[in-house]
């Protein structure tokens, strides 16, 4: 490997270079797999080579960085990661929305296509992939090595939930709730699993479930497809989300703090959760 320049050895500066990379990638990316979502064949194509690139750049770019092998995506674990993480995301996302259901919160309108499920599977593919790079795989793993578990998981959450402010149909409610729910959850299988292919599965799996099964809108983002089935939000927006989608559900909170709890507290069992550096 080629020697890393001084002024990137330092942890802070390193985590400053790679967060704003990644962002970048997030920004410039990310428009590409939308617009490839509007055709299935498109949609899937592209979302399928955002991801891959991005991936090649993180293993690329953080090994030469750190000069270390990039374990966290480590091939060997990736099918059953992902597969771990996909079911996840899928059940933990049908259980919100049979809670919103029987509350009488959601309203089903009928079928939507298996074209408009395809491409949104391509395009959250694509999505879920460059963000878990930024969040988890930069923002959390960098301030864990200095500042241990709690605040990285409060730092990468706080943040997961800001950039959701910038969806056209954010809300401050919306935005806190991700925060709570998703930047905790996906922190803690992270914290659990340590290797980014489980935090992408179960990021794909319960977007995917959101937006390509049910018809959602997620995190208030105008930029999906549809799915294979149609509905609309019913009676406060507390209980079914509103227009920012199911995740704005109280719900959604209950459902995902559940889950990361048991997550974190396997992972302290084992002796995963990591202390400051500094201390």
């Amino acid at each position: 490997m080629t020697k890393v320049p001084r002024l990137l050895r330092p942890i802070g500066l390193r985590l400053f270079f790679l967060f704003v990379t990644f962002l970048a990638a997030d920004v410039l990316l990310a428009p590409v797999a939308v617009f490839a979502a509007r055709n299935p064949i498109t949609g899937v194509l592209a979302g399928f080579a955002v991801a891959g690139a991005a991936l090649v750049l993180y293993v690329r770019l953080v090994g030469w960085l750190e000069q270390r092998p990039v374990t966290e995506l480590d091939r060997t674990t990736m099918r059953e990661g992902l597969l771990r993480g996909l079911w996840t995301g899928l059940a933990l996302f049908s259980a919100l929305m049979l809670l919103i259901v029987v509350s009488n919160g959601w309203r089903f309108g009928g079928y939507g296509s298996i074209g408009d499920m395809i491409a949104t599977f391509g395009l959250m593919a694509g999505v879920a992939t460059l963000e878990e790079l930024l969040f988890r795989g930069v923002l959390f793993r960098i301030v864990e090595e200095w500042a241990g578990t709690v605040v990285a998981l409060v730092v990468s959450a706080t943040f997961f939930g800001g950039l959701h402010l910038l969806n056209p149909g954010a809300t401050l409610w919306g935005a806190l709730a991700i925060a709570v729910e998703a930047g905790l959850l996906l922190g803690a299988a992270y914290v659990l699993f340590r290797n980014l292919w489980v935090p992408i599965g179960l990021h794909l799996g319960w977007n995917f479930a959101e937006s390509g099964i049910f018809g959602a809108t997620t995190s208030g983002s105008s930029g999906t497809v549809g799915g294979l089935l149609t509905g609309t939000p019913h009676g406060p927006a507390i209980v079914s989300g509103g227009g920012f989608g199911p995740e704005a559900s109280i719900y959604a909170v209950l459902v995902c703090l559940t889950a990361a709890y048991f997550l974190l507290r396997t992972a302290r069992r084992r002796g995963l959760v990591h202390r400051a550096s500094w201390r």
